[in-house]
């Protein structure tokens, strides 16, 4: 650090800056009583054991680990939704945000795809996951089903199993129940192989059975009652020697434990009194839909959630989801949902932490931890107390406690959380012989019973910006031509577009002709999304005569259709439906003699069946409708092109392939195609696809997902979030009157540095050469913190005779780029009375004039800093007044080379 300024200039010298200004700052050391030993380096992948073997057990308080209670917070990852490469950096993430625990489904038609044919490589590789979960000193929380739902194709399940004679999912029916025992038995004794269980010392502690069945058990009767009973046992007879779970299914027998899933859990409360309080899904976000807007749950609202389920007895909380993730390829659910799974969740889709959120969540997680030991010596309920008509603290200690007077002094082991559940005033409330300010809508979370550590409506971590932006100084793909024809280069394109024309219809390959419609799944198995049905119909001169009088036309009528549908009459499209079991009536254009009519059924994302339901007729001919719901229709699966894989780098002689012209630019139903050179670095890869309109997009072979520039309501979309009162998916959305999505995730590892094949299919129109490539990081970060915010949770770890000093403890704003990435520049910086939020800061009446040259002096050039909020630091611009510290930084990606992604 350069030599102390003068203060005449910069205010207080910089000794004291020293002290007060921490590059990477303290976390808390939160361990539990009774961690257990890890015998592997954390960190690394072996073959185990992981830890000592252990046994896991509960009681009514809580989940008991080789013996003792512990209040444990889980993170929830699906292993298929990013890339094995990006697994052990979102591990981590989880760890450093305060998880013990990461919790996955597991996705039956990901792992046999065909009966009897099991896959279980790359994203699907479920060991690999497993033991990198363990290496980091992570328990495991297994979630067999096997019905998922989760948003994910088919709920999980594989389509062949409609294809068994007789079956009947998730009721009592032999057929599906030989399959589903065969799956999950598969899944248990490959864990035990690898020894992954407790006992063994592996991580996994608890495991569920079904999902959420309770939500439809009545509709089955005395049949559903009996399959839930049958799951139960059949699972309890497997011997994995851990606890079972069946989520919302309030008459789960004795031996299995009954949890909660939902926005707030708080309130519930087990079928038996010797059950702990368990939150198998606390929703911190929501999926979105094409065409609708994003959900977003605000950190103040999903901490107190949280706060409010430990401080009312929970102690077992697992977010749903604390990494999303991707919907590659052609496996997210229906109806309608869209390839990114980001889920608002503390870790973004690409990986990076979405501040405030995973800060905030992590400070709740260290103060919960701070209060582990009085959580879990209560044994029955812990003292209650009544502060105002919707004010109460929970009180948690060894002993009792007399909440009238302080608690200096007394020697008891004592936490306690305040709550205020007002969502509108603020509430001043007296206990331990002092009064506590509460905000609305929040809770204190007092470790000692007599310090706030954590107020879960104050939010301390900073806020990050995320950005697309070139990947290479030398280029910006923010000013490309708009048209990357031959001759015309952009950053990472090659400047030329090939195309080729897809078949409407009939293309060859399998198809058949039979009478009727059949239902699409039954037909494609879904190898496609695509479904063609073709029949002749003949038009006679009376009927041209008749629609020419009558200035109409016919028009075809189908009773129910989903996802989407489209009319082709004589190769030319005529119109479109799209939604979930809705009619079509498309006018349609024939000429006189024979007809050629075309269907085309598409499904984006399986829940409940596809294609089409009901009749579909020809209305408004001069002799009456014409009902072709039985008549020969030809039959065929998929896109030419699909099935050719025109896509893949090795196939690229299967099509014809043209340059690109002007005419091609908005063509329905067209092949394009361009090469790449990746962006440098080592951050996500993005791409732009806001220009087309609805197709797939694949990368070197790899099918990137589903992309659809469907529009979001104009409506629905508050200016501003207010956190307080109950969350519902539609309070807090934004992207109104925008597309649902338009940025789509490619993975790094599907990348070469040059070279590289993007090949996309069109259905409807778009322009391929206003597609951009991008990285994604966070550029700008800020933060703003008083003077009068709670010291830093590091302080904690500071023990005087058993009691915690805190009080004299300054607070800390704390700021941190991506890895990889430094702070280049401080944009803002003012310690007094600052005004606005992130991106629109302004100096106050009062400022230190010094703010920003210490500031930068502390922060520029390093990944992460942490600066002292006190008069000791920045002196003193306007005494008697309570001062904030606001800054603002930019990120820059580290000149050095960024550490790759682990490989294993």
């Amino acid at each position: 650090m350069a030599a102390s300024p003068p203060p005449s200039r910069f205010g207080p010298p910089l000794l004291p800056l020293l002290l007060l200004l921490v590059v990477g700052y303290f976390t808390v050391s939160a361990s539990a009583a009774g961690e257990l030993s890890q015998v592997v380096g954390r960190g690394t992948e072996s073959d185990g054991p992981y830890f000592e073997p252990f046994n896991v057990s509960y009681d009514h308080r809580a989940v008991r680990i080789g013996g003792q209670r512990r209040m444990l917070v889980s993170a929830g990852v699906h292993y298929p939704r990013a890339t094995p490469e990006m697994w052990p950096s979102i591990i981590a993430k989880c760890k450093e945000g305060g998880a013990d625990v990461i919790e996955t489904y597991v996705f039956w038609n990901g792992h046999e795809p065909a009966k009897g044919q099991y896959y279980f490589e790359d994203r699907f590789d479920l060991v690999r996951f497993v033991k990198l979960v363990a290496a980091e000193g992570l328990f495991f929380f297994l979630r067999i089903g096997p019905y998922a739902c989760a948003e994910w194709n088919f709920g999980g399940f594989p389509v062949w199993l409609r294809d068994i004679p007789g079956i009947e999912f998730r009721t009592d029916n032999e057929p599906y129940k030989a399959e589903m025992e065969t799956f999950v038995t598969k899944i248990v004794d490959m864990m035990k192989a690898e020894k992954l269980y407790s006992w063994q010392g592996g991580p996994i502690i608890l495991q569920q059975i079904e999902n959420e069945y309770g939500n439809i058990q009545s509709k089955y009767g005395q049949a559903g009652k009996r399959y839930m009973q049958w799951a139960a046992q059949m699972a309890l007879g497997l011997d994995t020697g851990i606890p079972w779970v069946m989520c919302r299914q309030t008459d789960a027998p004795e031996q299995i434990l009954d949890t909660c899933n939902a926005f707030y859990c708080d309130g519930f409360e087990p079928n038996s009194y010797n059950k702990p309080k368990i939150w198998t899904e606390d929703w911190d976000g929501w999926y979105a839909d094409w065409g609708g807007p994003l959900p977003h749950r605000p950190a103040e609202d999903s901490a107190f959630a949280v706060a409010r389920f430990y401080q009312r007895g929970g102690s077992f909380q697992n977010y749903y989801m604390y990494f999303g993730g991707t919907n590659f390829a052609r496996t997210a659910g229906g109806p309608l949902q869209i390839t990114s799974y980001d889920y608002d969740a503390p870790v973004n889709e690409y990986g990076f932490l979405r501040q405030p959120k995973w800060g905030h969540l992590k400070d709740l997680h260290t103060a919960i931890k701070l209060c582990e030991p009085a959580l879990i010596a209560v044994d029955g309920s812990p003292q209650y107390v009544k502060l105002g008509s919707m004010q109460e603290a929970h009180v948690y200690s060894n002993g009792k406690v007399q909440t009238n007077r302080s608690m200096t002094g007394n020697g008891l082991i004592c936490s306690a959380f305040l709550a205020n559940i007002d969502e509108h005033k603020y509430a001043s409330v007296w206990i331990f012989g002092k009064s506590y300010n509460l905000p609305p809508w929040s809770v204190s979370i007092l470790p000692d019973c007599e310090n706030v550590a954590f107020n879960t409506a104050r939010v301390g971590a900073q806020t990050s910006i995320f950005t697309f932006e070139s990947g290479s100084p030398s280029h910006s793909s923010r000013h490309k031509p708009s048209l990357l024809l031959p001759g015309v280069h952009g950053s990472y394109f090659s400047g030329t577009w090939w195309t080729s024309k897809e078949i409407f219809g009939t293309w060859g390959g399998e198809s058949f002709a039979t009478q009727g419609i059949l239902e699409h799944l039954n037909v494609t198995k879904d190898t496609s999304d695509y479904l063609w049905y073709t029949t002749s119909v003949n038009i006679s001169d009376e009927d041209v005569r008749f629609w020419s009088s009558k200035g109409d036309l016919p028009a075809l009528k189908i009773d129910q259709i989903r996802d989407v549908a489209r009319v082709f009459v004589n190769g030319e499209l005529a119109g479109s439906q799209v939604g979930h079991w809705v009619s079509l009536k498309q006018p349609v254009q024939f000429v006189q003699g024979l007809n050629k009519l075309t269907l085309l059924s598409e499904i984006v994302g399986l829940q409940d069946g596809a294609g089409f339901r009901g009749q579909v007729k020809l209305t408004g001919l001069p002799n009456g409708d014409i009902d072709l719901t039985h008549s020969v229709w030809t039959y065929q699966v998929g896109l030419k092109g699909e099935f050719s894989m025109i896509y893949a780098p090795e196939k690229q002689a299967c099509a014809e392939w043209s340059g690109m012209q002007i005419d091609d630019i908005l063509s329905p139903f067209t092949w394009y195609k361009t090469m790449f050179d990746a962006p440098k670095g080592t951050d996500p890869v993005a791409i732009y696809l806001g220009s087309m309109g609805k197709g797939q997009a694949w990368v070197n072979g790899n099918l990137i997902g589903r992309y659809w520039s469907l529009v979001a309501p104009e409506s629905g979309c508050p200016t501003s979030c207010n956190y307080p009162g109950a969350y519902s998916e539609s309070k807090c959305q934004s992207n109104c009157g925008m597309p649902t999505q338009s940025w789509y995730h490619i993975p790094r590892e599907w990348l070469q540095e040059s070279d590289n094949l993007l090949v996309l299919f069109e259905e409807t129109g778009g322009d391929p050469s206003k597609i951009s490539l991008e990285v994604q990081y966070t550029k700008t970060i800020c933060s703003r913190i008083s003077e009068s915010y709670y010291p830093p949770l590091s302080a904690w770890s500071r023990l005087t005779s058993g009691r915690v000093l805190v009080d004299t403890i300054a607070p800390e704003l704390r700021l941190r780029c991506d890895d990889g990435h430094l702070i280049t520049k401080i944009t803002f910086a003012s310690y007094g009375t600052p005004s606005g939020g992130c991106q629109n800061f302004s100096e106050g009446k009062c400022h230190a004039s010094s703010t920003l040259a210490l500031v930068s002096e502390a922060c520029v050039g390093n990944n992460e800093c942490a600066i002292s909020v006190s008069n000791d630091v920045f002196g003193d611009p306007c005494r008697r007044v309570v001062k904030d510290l606001a800054v603002e930084a930019e990120c820059s990606p580290s000149s050095a080379t960024k550490e790759p992604r682990a490989e294993m």
